[in-house]
């Protein structure tokens, strides 16, 4: 399903985040089947649970325990990544993010090509380091940072690279980025994997990965929709 028709369809039932009918839930608001961790187990900070700003100091994340089912995924300090099981190829992804105030994060497509999240909200100008930049590539179009705390959209439509066996033929592409319903990247192609990726080797299928060796943050409503 194309990018215009899932956003027709999210406006249409008036949420935030993209659905669509052959859209893959990636996070069961339990627990953490289906995810992986990118180091050592005894570091990570994940946890499932309902996040806000922590009212003692606005630069963490307070977590409490959720309705079965309704969780958040969270990163509730600096810890390690996590990443799907499932692999991908072309697709959309669809999700929600809040960060406290300063804080820093990523969502990797196929594990190697980064979107910064990172606390934005009244710069006047933004980098590639900033929220939706594409890391180390391009600067968003505009600053649609919300504030540390509310809950944002993210909806990110993305072309894998292209092989022809062994050999790279296509760079991968950022074919749109949307963030809180702004369009901040269109057709933006990267040259190579990010630092700090899962792996460093590009290939035409890979994981969401999400950054949690820097900040908190907290994800919700997390879909994938290949493209047919």
């Amino acid at each position: 399903m194309k990018l215009t028709a899932l956003l027709s369809i999210a406006l249409a039932l008036g949420a935030a985040t993209a659905f669509a009918a052959d859209a893959v839930n990636l996070f069961n608001g339990k627990n953490l089947d289906g995810w992986m961790l990118k180091g050592d187990k005894a570091k990570s900070k994940w946890t499932v649970g309902t996040a806000k700003v922590d009212e003692q100091d606005n630069a963490k994340l307070a977590v409490k325990d959720s309705a079965a089912g309704k969780g958040e995924l969270v990163n509730a300090a600096s810890g390690v990544d996590v990443y799907t099981a499932e692999k991908f190829g072309d697709c959309t992804l669809s999700l929600e993010l809040m960060v406290p105030k300063g804080s820093n994060s990523g969502v990797y497509m196929l594990g190697e090509y980064e979107v910064q999240i990172l606390d934005s909200y009244g710069k006047t100008e933004v980098t590639k380091g900033d929220l939706g930049g594409i890391y180390n590539t391009a600067a968003p179009k505009k600053n649609a940072s919300k504030k540390p705390g509310e809950w944002q959209s993210m909806v990110i439509e993305f072309q894998a690279p292209r092989f022809e066996e062994d050999k790279k033929v296509a760079n991968a592409k950022f074919v749109k980025v949307i963030l809180n319903g702004e369009t901040i990247h269109e057709n933006i192609e990267v040259a190579g994997p990010t630092p700090a990726c899962l792996t460093g080797k590009e290939a035409p299928t890979g994981p969401v990965m999400f950054q949690g060796d820097h900040g908190p943050v907290a994800f919700r409503n997390i879909q994938i929709t290949p493209t047919k």
